[in-house]
């Protein structure tokens, strides 16, 4: 049941890489609190915190997909170093703004936009980067430990903003993200170059269009995208977290609703050994996105507050074990020539679901009630991922033993270590 650490053991890339990750995500998890709370010191409205997903959502939309060429056509380290590098002078920006006497409010918003685009053309290049320092029999056990980073940084990293900004102040949270970027810098400088392989495309239209048809002509990652699109729009509670607190009489559990989610993830990334022996990696996507859907509608129906953290934090486990599947199913079945490409539309499935997921969420609340909004969500994503799993049913039959994309990647870089 424990992680496998031997992709740990064996690439010392992984170990940089992996530490980098660490660190600027709990620098990158100060601003994500500080940014907000600096908006709503400067505005006193929600509407104007809100705007930063908004400004956000469309450089994602554009750098996402372009990013992923840019990865498939440019070395994979310079990328990555660049891009960190390029959020460390933002967090530069944040730093000199929040010690200005009177900081303005627009600088906050044009961070914001230019972090997603940095983010979009990074995230790509790193997640093209995991199979090339990684051996392919690893790529499960690699899924799992990057996953139990990213929930660390989520469940501690939050509570850690909380102090800094409220002891220490905005400029000593920006600061400390500008730390984390710096360090991040210089352990992924050291890591292996990873150039373009030789069969790449340029950057273009072309290119992009050339990964989208390869996407579409595999049912099977078409279902991985479409399962959690459907599940992050449908059954994304968050931006109702502080309305349910308050209907359940409980405000002091706000922070706690919102640690929930990563603490469920946290908990899965643990006891992750057993995701290593499991083959039918598409059953497991579906499955754990179907009791995603339920977790969320059973967290809605509960009126005890301990019932709703109980399963908000089974949500944040099955949402874990549904990416780490697709991690996996998408590490082993790509061609590395199209990996960057495919990581930029991993990056919209993942990233534009829950954006557009917040809109639907507090629509639906504005109709017929925050109670309402959640359980109904939960219900109507678990009735889209059975229907989606009818439709596909290629995503059900996937077995990572005989797919034979599977096997012509394991070919590829067999080949290639000769």
């Amino acid at each position: 049941m424990l992680p496998d650490l031997a992709p740990w053991r064996a690439s010392r890339d992984f170990r940089r890489l992996w530490y980098a990750g660490l660190i600027s995500n709990f620098g990158s998890f100060l601003t994500f609190v500080a940014l907000p709370v600096q908006l709503k010191e400067l505005t006193g409205s929600a509407a104007a915190v809100g705007a930063i997903g908004a400004v956000e959502l469309i450089p994602l939309l554009v750098f996402g997909l372009y990013g992923g060429a840019l990865a498939d056509a440019w070395d994979k380290r310079k990328l990555i170093v660049w891009t960190e590098a390029g959020q460390g002078l933002l967090s530069v920006a944040l730093l000199l703004n929040a010690l200005l006497p009177h900081p303005a409010v627009w600088p906050l918003y044009v961070v914001a936009a230019l972090s997603s685009a940095l983010v979009s053309v990074q995230r790509p290049a790193l997640d093209s980067l995991w199979p090339r320092i990684v051996a392919h029999d690893h790529l499960p056990a690699a899924a799992s430990l990057n996953s139990f980073r990213w929930t660390v940084g989520g469940v501690a990293g939050p509570a850690l903003a909380g102090v800094v900004v409220a002891y220490a102040g905005l400029g000593w949270a920006y600061g400390a993200d500008l730390l984390t970027f710096a360090v991040s810098v210089v352990l992924v400088v050291r890591i292996a170059a990873s150039p373009a392989s030789h069969e790449a495309a340029k950057p273009s239209l072309k290119a992009i269009a050339e990964g989208a048809r390869y996407a579409w002509g595999r049912k099977e990652l078409l279902g991985t995208y479409a399962v959690d699109l459907a599940a992050m729009f449908l059954a994304m509670p968050l931006a109702l977290l502080p309305f349910l607190a308050d209907e359940l009489d409980a405000d002091w559990s706000l922070g706690l609703m919102y640690a929930s989610v990563p603490l469920g993830a946290l908990l899965v990334s643990l006891v992750s050994g057993w995701t290593t022996r499991i083959h039918r990696h598409g059953r497991m996507v579906v499955l754990s996105a179907a009791l995603w859907g339920l977790a969320i509608a059973a967290a809605g129906i509960m009126s005890n507050v301990w019932l709703v953290l109980l399963f908000l934090t089974v949500a944040g486990g099955c949402d874990m074990v549904s990416g780490i599947f697709r991690g996996i199913m998408w590490n082993q079945t790509i061609p590395d020539e199209l990996r960057g490409r495919l990581a930029g539309i991993e990056l919209l499935s993942y990233s534009v679901g829950p954006t557009v997921g917040q809109v639907r969420a507090g629509g639906f609340a504005s109709y017929w009630g925050v109670r309402t909004s959640v359980w109904s969500g939960g219900v109507l994503c678990a009735g889209a991922v059975g229907l989606l799993a009818l439709c596909l049913p290629k995503l059900m039959t996937y077995d990572a033993r005989t797919d034979q994309h599977a096997a012509q990647v394991r070919d590829q870089r067999a080949a290639a270590q000769v």
